[in-house]
């Protein structure tokens, strides 16, 4: 029986952080470009791998019966892409494993800014792709969807050959012209036998990477942040430049202050939102006049787009909304509790003395009791009905490392009576030296030992006697269900942002000085229930980021901890 309730408990899991990843998807797909076919109706995998062979074995059923990718194969991202451009674009295409392999919604997205940019996506425009790839994706979304001319440069001999042919078995070849430009080659070599020529706009893919460091992500990813969800692939012109995106796109920059109207805009993707800025400002100090950007959020992928022009006559799209950045910002964090969690939390809670009937009570219960160990302030707020509503208040950050600090705590505290037998001993048995040379204002030789030797616990009364005062302490610490004064601390010294003790406040709305403020709610969802957090103010949103994740393992496992016992 407790086998089973821990297999129904491990699918539990898998079941909803699927849910919560394909919430979390579904809403980032909601800030693609309006016209982005994939914006309101994902690809199908079932209905894929049903239609195409080829794709079918790369398509596995999760636990809650959905058709899943693992988008770390680059054999299964290669089929997704030929099978996206196949099915929904009527292309045929081949891409070596060793080279980049594009994703066909960020792909479509750049394509749909660049008809903002040259407003109208079916009159006969002329475009440049720079570094176009085996997969020569711009140009043949561009021609087939549009009827756009392209001029595709690549520098890379395998993908020049895949490119050409790519374009030849669709039949595309007086749309689309490849040619095979030398290393560094960017705009000013390519164009310099085509002088007559007035291009609409220029597309690129810069090379992400100064070095293979940064490619494997050292030193250039956020630790803070998961590791990617898919795989990286492409070769080294492809993936690595001298200095990065960021010199790669200056020497784009540079090659436009001299080609200046031979084309009417100039746009490059970046892979690093920190890298906007400064080349803003390049643009900024060189005088350009029309300067604009962009933002590509596709599923859990998010690309930034930079364009500039010389032309006083072109529309200049706006700039991502602010608003529409608030409002994303504003989402509330959530997690559910399915309905055989919330029965097992409802049994933990009136084991711990919860009345309560109704099992948001006994939810809200358990969460109060969390923020209590973590010293978070908290108070209930008038709600809805089925509906249980905490203001919280947190003083300082306690929910991260806290298990490490505890076990320093309990180290210390293991020490006390080893340096009180010390004590003791040198007390006892004072060495010839110290006999022959001890006057009658030295201090004793016990009192010496505590003040130096004694590791230093706040709070901790250091005596000959506090044997049982030590023991005493470790309990309470190790103990799983501490309570604690809201605001007290007992994990060392108060850091310098930290009041002391007498002025720190004891209620939320009464606190001054704090890290973080949030409205938690515990709701009814059908059988299940789900625990939000609405950000009001603080330090940093992360702050609750970490928090909701601190409260939801607790939460879980108390109902493993509950289905084993």
């Amino acid at each position: 029986m407790f086998s089973e309730a821990r297999n129904d408990l491990t699918s539990m899991r898998i079941c909803t952080n699927y849910s919560r990843n394909l919430a979390v998807v579904m809403s980032l797909n909601k800030s693609m470009h309006p016209r982005n076919r994939y914006k309101d109706k994902p690809p199908d995998f079932a209905y894929l791998a049903s239609k195409y062979p080829e794709f079918q074995e790369h398509v596995h059923t999760n636990l809650s019966g959905r058709a899943v990718v693992n988008f770390k194969e680059p054999e299964a991202v290669r089929a997704l892409t030929c099978t996206l451009l196949k099915e929904d674009f009527g292309l045929s295409i081949e891409i070596p494993l060793e080279r980049l392999i594009p994703t066909v919604p960020l792909r479509l997205n750049y394509i749909h800014w660049v008809e903002d940019l040259i407003d109208g996506q079916k009159q006969p425009r002329r475009g440049i792709d720079i570094g176009t790839g085996a997969s020569c994706i711009y140009p043949l979304l561009g021609a087939s969807m549009n009827g756009w001319f392209f001029l595709a440069t690549e520098v890379d001999d395998i993908c020049f050959d895949y490119a050409t042919r790519n374009v030849e078995q669709n039949h595309l070849s007086d749309l689309v012209k490849v040619v095979k430009v030398p290393q560094k080659t960017l705009l000013m070599d390519a164009l310099k036998e085509e002088t007559e020529i007035v291009y609409d706009f220029c597309m690129c893919n810069p090379p992400f990477f100064a070095n293979q460091l940064e490619a494997k992500g050292v030193n250039s990813r956020n630790a803070r942040r998961p590791p990617p969800s898919s795989v990286n692939t492409g070769g080294v012109t492809e993936i690595m430049a001298e200095g990065g995106e960021l010199e790669f796109v200056k020497r784009i920059i540079h090659d436009s202050l001299q080609l200046k109207k031979r084309l009417r805009w100039y746009s490059c993707m970046l892979g690093k939102k920190c890298s906007l800025a400064p080349l803003k400002e390049e643009l900024r100090k060189q005088g350009v006049p029309k300067v604009t950007h962009t933002e590509f959020c596709q599923g859990r992928t998010m690309r930034w787009a930079l364009a500039w022009s010389f032309y006083d006559d072109v529309i200049v799209p706006s700039p991502p909304s602010k608003k529409r950045k608030l409002d994303r910002a504003r989402k509330p964090l959530s997690f559910t509790l399915p309905h055989v969690a919330v029965k097992e939390l409802q049994v933990k809670a009136r084991a711990l003395g919860c009345t309560g009937r109704h099992p948001l009570e006994a939810i809200t219960t358990l969460v109060e009791k969390t923020l209590t160990e973590l010293r978070v302030l908290h108070k209930r707020v008038p709600c809805r009905e089925q509906e249980q509503s905490l203001l919280l208040t947190a003083m300082e950050n306690t929910w991260i490392h806290g298990r490490q600090k505890r076990r320093e705590q309990m180290r210390q505290l293991r020490e006390l009576p080893r340096a009180h037998q010390s004590a003791a001993a040198a007390a006892t048995t004072p060495s010839l030296a110290q006999n022959k040379h001890q006057d009658a204002t030295q201090e004793p030789a016990d009192q010496q030992v505590t003040d130096n030797n004694a590791p230093s616990v706040e709070g901790a009364e250091v005596t000959n006697t506090a044997g049982d005062v030590d023991q005493e302490r470790l309990e309470k610490v190790a103990g799983d269900d501490v309570e604690m004064t809201p605001g007290c601390s007992t994990t060392g010294p108060m850091d310098a942002t930290s009041e002391t003790s007498s002025k720190r406040a004891t209620s939320p709305g009464s606190a001054e000085h704090f890290v973080l403020k949030c409205l938690l709610n515990v709701l009814h969802e059908e059988s299940d229930a789900v625990i939000e957090m609405n950000w009001v103010e603080g330090e940093n949103k992360d702050l609750m980021n970490q928090l909701c994740t601190f409260l939801r393992n607790t939460l879980l496992k108390a109902v493993a901890k509950s289905g084993t016992e």
